[in-house]
């Protein structure tokens, strides 16, 4: 049997995601958490066989977790489930040590598949992602700047660049708006840009955004 750990800070999400997975023959108990801090607890203190982590947790981001899980535990196999497009993310999950890359809004048989991938010790990404990840790789290798920016600073450039307002922003992520305000003018700064149109055609140009 296949023993899960699921983290995302949305208990209808997680309930629904628990009933699915739970109808599968070979999935034995998927127990829960609402952020990273909890999570890596249950991590040193339990057996997983894999980790279905979302990128949008409060406080720190799944990505920004990953290299803690990698630490508690190396050879545990971490899928991350996203609301974004692989092109904004998929590489730097990849980069950050995922095993796999899931969208939200795909089949539940895909995230059932990419459990079994990663449990067998591969690595799950589905043709989609591949394609988009290969286009990202190539604008990497023009028009870089953005490698620069923390997880943080990433996810506030591309909430801007999809024009949420700063307060949505903040509480999508669980901080003050002065705290996003911080980010956006960090981001700013290291792309060398001055105002929120020239960092949107920034995202637009490096296909960060659709």
């Amino acid at each position: 049997m296949i023993d899960l750990l699921l983290v995302d800070d949305h208990t209808i999400f997680r309930a629904g995601l628990v009933r699915l997975l739970e109808e599968e023959r070979d999935i034995g108990t998927v127990m829960q958490a609402s952020d990273g801090a909890t999570a890596l607890n249950l991590v040193r203190t339990h057996h997983f066989d894999a980790v279905l982590l979302d990128i949008n947790l409060p406080v720190r981001s799944g990505l920004e977790f990953l290299p803690s899980f990698r630490v508690a535990a190396p050879q545990l196999p971490v899928i991350v489930l996203s609301m974004y497009s692989a092109q904004q993310y998929a590489l730097r999950a990849y980069e950050a040590g995922a095993s796999g890359y899931v969208s939200k809004d795909m089949d539940a048989e895909v995230l059932v598949a990419a459990i079994h991938k990663v449990v067998e010790g591969g690595r799950y990404i589905t043709p989609e992602v591949a394609e988009k990840m290969l286009e990202g790789i190539g604008a990497l290798q023009g028009e870089n700047r953005h490698l620069r920016l923390s997880e943080r600073e990433f996810a506030v450039m591309i909430e801007i660049a999809n024009g949420s307002a700063l307060t949505a922003i903040a509480q999508d992520m669980h901080v003050s708006v002065k705290t996003v305000s911080t980010y956006r003018s960090r981001v700013l700064k290291k792309l060398g840009l001055d105002s929120n149109a020239a960092l949107a055609q920034y995202t637009l140009r490096n296909r960060l955004v659709d």
